[in-house]
C-alpha cells in the first residue's frame, strides 16, 4: 500500500509540474508580445567623414612624434590627448562634431 501512495504522490507532483511549465510559457509568451517598441536609431553620422581624416592626421604626427600640445608645446604622447586634439581642431574649422564631454 504505501508504494501505490508514494507512485499516486509522485505522478501528482509531475503533473503539477507540467501545467506550472506550460504556465510559465504562456506568461513569457505574452512578456514577449508586449515589449516596448525598439528604439529608432539614427542614421544620420555623429562625425564628419572629415573629421577622421583630422584625427588620423594628429595620429599619424603623434606617431612620427612632431605632435604638440597647446601652449607649453610638450610632445603628445598619449593616443586620447591626440584624437582630442584632432576633434577640437575639427570644431574650430565648424565641422560636424558633437560637443565635448561636460566634467
Amino acid at each position: 500500500m504505501a508504494t501505490k501512495k508514494a507512485a499516486k504522490k509522485s505522478a501528482k507532483k509531475a503533473a503539477k509540474k507540467s501545467t506550472a511549465k506550460k504556465a510559465t510559457k504562456k506568461a513569457a509568451k505574452k512578456v514577449a508580445s508586449k515589449k516596448a517598441p525598439a528604439k529608432k536609431s539614427s542614421s544620420t553620422r555623429k562625425y564628419s567623414p572629415s573629421v577622421g581624416k583630422d584625427v588620423e592626421r594628429e595620429m599619424h604626427e603623434m606617431k612620427r612624434g612632431k605632435l604638440k600640445s597647446g601652449r607649453s608645446g610638450k610632445k603628445v604622447t598619449s593616443r586620447k590627448q591626440a584624437i582630442a586634439i584632432g576633434l577640437s581642431e575639427a570644431r574650430k574649422e565648424g565641422k560636424k562634431v558633437p560637443p565635448p564631454p561636460k566634467k
